[in-house]
């Protein structure tokens, strides 16, 4: 299984951090939060990865190079200069992950949640993705899908509402039909929940979305009281 790192934003939320040094690049307790997702998805067996790069995408790949120095083989999916978002760089990127089902990590998210367990699942038949969601947090309280007993997710107001974490396992099929060449993950990401062909399950272990200059500072006075890095 081949696996990807979003990291082609611009980090608008987080200028002025993000003006010189691309979000994923941005430290957390010391070092870069891409450089903790490409040690995870190692750890978790992951070892073909493919990176979706922009704005200051060129310090990205001078850091992370091919990956031999993390034990795993990366391929970049330059994006111009004006990002894709998050649906039309996967898209871009879909001659270099394949044919076959692969986890996709936002790169501008905090987890512990344990990579492998996704890994190991099979997408059942007709199944289009398995969604890791979070109970909704502060700034995100409405949620984005809901999740039924059964492990389905919708898109009912109604019932238990949660929020897509940013950790996935899709199909490459998710984006069969979508020609547009800009678009959100999350609009093929409804519209599956809205057929029924997604699954879920939540996640309550640590999270947190690093979106704005103040969470980020906060997440990383956390982390620094931290005696090590969180498991893969």
């Amino acid at each position: 299984m081949k696996a990807m790192i979003l990291a082609a934003g611009l980090g608008t939320r987080l200028r002025p951090l993000t003006e010189t040094l691309p979000k994923p690049l941005l430290p957390l307790a010391g070092k870069p939060m891409i450089v903790y997702h490409v040690e995870k998805l190692a750890a978790a067996g992951l070892t073909e990865l493919v990176v979706n790069v922009s704005w200051l995408g060129a310090l990205i790949e001078q850091h992370l190079g091919d990956g031999e120095a993390f034990g795993v083989a990366i391929r970049y999916s330059r994006e111009p200069e004006g990002p894709l978002d998050t649906g039309g760089g996967i898209r871009r990127a879909l001659p270099l992950l394949g044919e076959q089902p692969f986890l996709l990590v936002a790169g501008d998210i905090w987890s512990d949640y344990p990579l492998a367990r996704l890994a190991a699942r099979a997408l059942a038949e007709g199944e289009l993705g398995r969604l890791v969601l979070v109970p909704n947090p502060p700034q995100h309280a409405g949620g984005d899908f809901s999740l039924d007993a059964a492990g389905r997710v919708g898109t009912s107001a109604v019932g238990r509402r949660c929020t897509y974490s940013g950790i996935s396992l899709l199909s490459p099929r998710l984006l069969d039909g979508w020609s547009d060449t800009v678009f959100p993950l999350r609009e093929p990401l409804r519209q599956a929940a809205g057929r029924g062909v997604l699954s879920g399950e939540i996640w309550t272990g640590d999270w947190e979305d690093v979106g704005t200059p103040e969470r980020y500072a906060a997440l990383n006075r956390r982390l620094d009281r931290r005696p090590e890095s969180p498991p893969a």
